[in-house]
């Protein structure tokens, strides 16, 4: 039976965000049976991991870029045996900082980044591509695809993907599943610090955590042959 990958978008964007990693995944390995799945359609946040949980296969490999990468942490420690591994990208265990991971995003920027969304989504949304795209070897054409992949999810769902964000801590979901996990993070990330890679390695050691140097946030669509030559190495790894 083959491999199937189930791979879950990032905040604000659509299934077409990861569109070129999963054709690079599935040139590598075409034995590997890869699906992106778009985030929850809900205004309520409490319920996106049971949707999910619903809609998505069991015994499958759980990855995603950035929220999407929080939430596969989640249901993959759900899921347990029934999770065949893990794989985020550029996904921080917590995306607002706390006291106990300060390798977040500074809470008072969060804050005010989520009210200037409520107060007004486009223009919130275009600066979100510019952070997603900074760091990377060619910005503004990275910002150019990143609109064409944005989600055209309403603006109470993109809020509660937002809430998500500022609440979900996935150190203990990450410590409770088991199973095989990868981790990759950008060096360049405007929104995900590069010192969360070491700071996962120092709180699970062993864990196998890589930092791509000069990536954006938006590594997946940025790299994607990359990506998917350490996923596919790391997933058939884990076979032999």
């Amino acid at each position: 039976m083959r491999d199937q990958l189930i791979l879950l978008p990032g905040w604000a964007y659509g299934p077409a965000a990861l569109q070129p990693l999963c054709e690079a995944l599935t040139e590598l390995d075409p034995d590997l049976d890869v699906v992106i799945e778009p985030l929850p359609e809900l205004a309520e946040p409490e319920a996106w991991l049971d949707e999910l949980d619903r809609r998505l296969s069991d015994d499958s490999w759980l990855a995603g870029w950035s929220l999407g990468g929080m939430l596969a942490a989640q249901l993959a420690a759900r899921r347990l045996d029934s999770c065949r591994g893990l794989v985020t990208i550029a996904s921080n265990p917590c995306f607002r900082a706390r006291p106990q991971w300060p390798e977040g995003m500074a809470p008072d920027i969060f804050d005010a980044f989520q009210e200037a969304f409520r107060l007004d989504p486009e223009e919130t949304l275009k600066r979100f591509r510019l952070l997603c795209s900074r760091g990377g070897y060619d910005p503004r054409t990275l910002a150019r695809q990143l609109e064409v992949s944005q989600s055209a999810s309403a603006p109470a769902v993109l809020d509660a993907g937002l809430q998500l964000l500022a609440e979900l801590d996935g150190r203990g979901a990450l410590h409770g599943y088991f199973g095989p996990q990868l981790h990759l993070f950008a060096g360049g990330d405007a929104l995900v610090p590069s010192t969360a890679c070491d700071a996962l390695r120092r709180w699970m050691p062993g864990v196998e955590a890589e930092l791509v140097a000069s990536t954006s946030h938006a590594l997946p669509l940025e790299r994607p042959d990359d990506v998917a030559a350490t996923i596919t190495a790391f997933i058939k790894s884990k076979a032999e």
